[in-house]
């Protein structure tokens, strides 16, 4: 029996780990559905970008008082949790607090000083996301894609927090070889009087019912990413990583195109030729399905942080149309986990449902609002980019539908036949020159 903590504890932790790494393949196995894209260029500008925008926060502190917050939070629980480390070592040997006699009575209490300053930073910001969402309630959060599930993952992430620093400081409140120690208890020493009616009994097993709450609540928080917005706590590093160097303004072509306007201007060349390559030829123009987009498109869709930074910034949806960026990368992740789905239902292999990203998720009301002004890939905080998806399933809609609006229609009628987008003959192009 003496070693029955420690047993339960080994297969928490293994429990809890196994089914994460589980959720992992799964997620990387979603991810690589996608198109394959060549991003090894410029390896040290990408690693500047990922430790710029997501470890040094630099995109969020644009909105300060949200960046702010943000920060506290992110440092905060970042770095309260590297005494999880001590938890799993004293949880694993059946030692307590092994770190202080690692460290030194001083060096100790300074980090526990530490971690109990910012875990009161952290409740304090979080109470203050929790009004601005709930009471306040700023018009990004509630916009249509927001209510039912994406609204309670808000809100049950910053309860998770709560809980945790409060289950953080009440196991330091109640540690009394600790509080004895009179170092490092920067906060906890005002929450210990609150059990000083209670025996030494009651409060060692308050102590001990705080510690494995919160290693639990550590392992189930890690295990509810994957189903939470809040997977972008690991997936910000790789994305913008992996983030687009170009020029925001420039938009890729795509090579299949771009080899069949070679051959079509080529005097040399037979048009009725097989063609040299036949392996490049897409299956499909753009996009119209998860699986036609890029595996660096489908990563944006996992990391989206449902802030609605690119939505408030977006000119179509201030002037009232339908378009959400922040809604197309939800939708493009819904569809993503349906096939992941679909997927472990059928032993390994999509079995065909009769829905595809297009129409069953995104109309393409939504992707003709866009005006590609790249206001949204701006405004986003981890380099997520939804115009490369509108874009994409635009040329679907063009190339592989000929469902373009009349006005673009026409537009391209006379780029074709007129050699300019305006309905004028060409001999008569340079008569504005005559006007003076």
């Amino acid at each position: 029996m003496q070693y029955l903590p420690n047993i339960l504890f080994a297969i928490a932790l293994i429990l809890g780990l196994g089914y994460f790494g589980i959720n992992v393949k799964k997620l990387i196995r979603n991810i690589k559905l996608g198109q394959d894209v060549d991003v090894s260029d410029d390896k040290n500008q990408r690693f500047n970008n990922m430790a710029r925008i997501a470890l040094g926060q630099s995109k969020m502190v644009v909105r300060p008082i949200a960046g702010l917050m943000h920060i506290i939070v992110y440092v905060g629980f970042v770095i309260i949790n590297l005494e999880v480390l001590e938890i799993i070592i004293d949880g694993l040997l059946g030692t307590h607090r092994i770190f202080l006699g690692v460290l030194g009575k001083s060096l100790y209490g300074i980090f526990i000083a530490s971690f109990e300053a910012l875990a009161v930073l952290v409740l304090f910001a979080v109470i203050v996301f929790w009004l601005r969402r709930n009471i306040i309630k700023l018009k990004r959060f509630m916009s249509a894609e927001m209510k039912g599930w994406p609204e309670n993952d808000g809100n049950i992430i910053l309860y998770f927090e709560v809980i945790l620093m409060c289950l953080f400081l009440t196991m330091n409140a109640t540690d009394l070889p600790f509080q004895e120690m009179n170092s490092g208890n920067l906060v906890s020493q005002f929450i210990a009087p609150w059990f000083s009616g209670f025996t030494e009994g009651t409060i060692h097993i308050i102590e001990r019912s705080a510690w494995w709450l919160h290693i639990i609540g550590i392992l189930i928080f890690l295990n509810y990413l994957y189903f939470s917005k809040h997977l972008h706590i690991l997936l910000a590093f790789p994305n913008t990583y992996f983030g687009k160097l170009k020029p925001k303004g420039e938009l890729n072509n795509l090579e299949s195109v771009t080899a069949e306007v070679k051959l079509m201007m080529d005097p040399d060349a037979d048009p009725f030729a097989a063609p040299a390559n036949p392996d490049t030829i897409p299956a499909k123009f753009g996009a119209s399905d998860v699986t036609d987009l890029n595996w660096v498109q489908l990563l944006n869709a996992y990391t989206c942080t449902e802030c609605g930074r690119c939505t408030s910034e977006c000119p179509a949806n201030q002037t009232g149309k339908k378009l959400s960026p922040r809604k197309i990368m939800m939708d493009t992740r819904d569809r993503l986990e349906e096939i992941g789905k679909n997927i472990d239902a059928n032993g390994g292999t999509f079995k065909d449902d009769g829905k595809q990203l297009l129409n069953d998720y995104i109309t393409p009301e939504e992707l003709w609002a866009c005006t590609s002004c790249n206001a949204c890939v701006e405004a986003c905080p981890v380099s997520i980019d939804p115009l490369s998806i509108i874009i994409d399933m635009r040329r679907y809609l063009v190339m592989e539908q000929s469902a373009a609006p009349m006005e673009l229609n026409n537009m391209m009628t006379n780029v074709e036949n007129n050699g300019a987008p305006w309905p004028y003959n060409q001999m008569d192009r340079l008569n504005w020159a005559n006007e003076n």
